[in-house]
């Protein structure tokens, strides 16, 4: 009996899923271990157990490889943020300023725990200046989310394009912090004191927004 090629094409397509999957884990201990910098096609190759032109019948490029790995880590930081907010139900502008204190401090925290693959999120360059791809700029996007309902209830009266524009501020306002504190740049907030001069902002942020209503 023969089998049809499509029992055949399902079984090749799972094998060729494992073996990705195999690829993407072994880059991110890579990254973790070593950072992005350290990233070799070979060693990877090697980690997961796969001849070093397999790779490319696998992802297009080393930029892709290294995007699938940041879809992973984006994961894990949007799992952070949304149980942060889950731990703190909004009822009044009271309760929105503390979630966002939660969110902010949750992603410090997501960030130390994950630091080399944190950092290769905002390391990563794409080769011969192509562009990102949508889905990876949309996985990122959805981070803003978190900060985008808090602010909702802290500042009413703001439009739906400027709520995102803020969001996005704040956003990087606290992300400038963890860069700074867990790089621990002469510059930065010494690390010992960083979860606590990031809730400063955050409330000093929120009380400006609030006296404008």
């Amino acid at each position: 009996m023969f089998k049809s090629e499509n029992a055949v094409a399902p079984k090749s397509a799972e094998r060729k899923f494992r073996q990705r999957e195999l690829l993407v884990n072994a880059a991110e201990t890579e990254i973790a271990e070593h950072g992005l910098s350290a990233l070799r096609a070979r060693q990877i190759a090697a980690r997961a157990g796969c001849a070093l032109g397999a790779i490319y019948n696998l992802v297009a490029d080393m930029d892709e490889l290294t995007l699938l790995v940041g879809s992973r880590t984006i994961a894990r930081l949007d799992l952070a943020l949304a149980t942060a907010g889950e731990t703190r139900p909004i009822g009044n502008a009271d309760q929105a300023v503390a979630r966002l204190v939660a969110i902010a401090l949750a992603y410090c925290r997501a960030a130390s725990a994950n630091l080399n693959l944190w950092r290769a999120l905002f390391e990563h360059r794409m080769a011969d200046a192509k562009p990102v791809p949508e889905w990876a700029i949309e996985q990122h996007l959805q981070l803003f989310a978190h900060v985008e309902a808090p602010l909702r209830w802290i500042a009413p009266s703001i439009d739906a394009a400027e709520l995102a524009l803020l969001a996005r501020t704040v956003f990087a306002a606290v992300h400038g912090i963890v860069l700074l504190g867990l790089e621990e740049k002469t510059v930065a907030v010494p690390k010992e004191a960083l979860e606590q001069k990031i809730e400063l902002l955050v409330r000093l942020i929120c009380a400006g927004l609030r006296g404008r209503e």
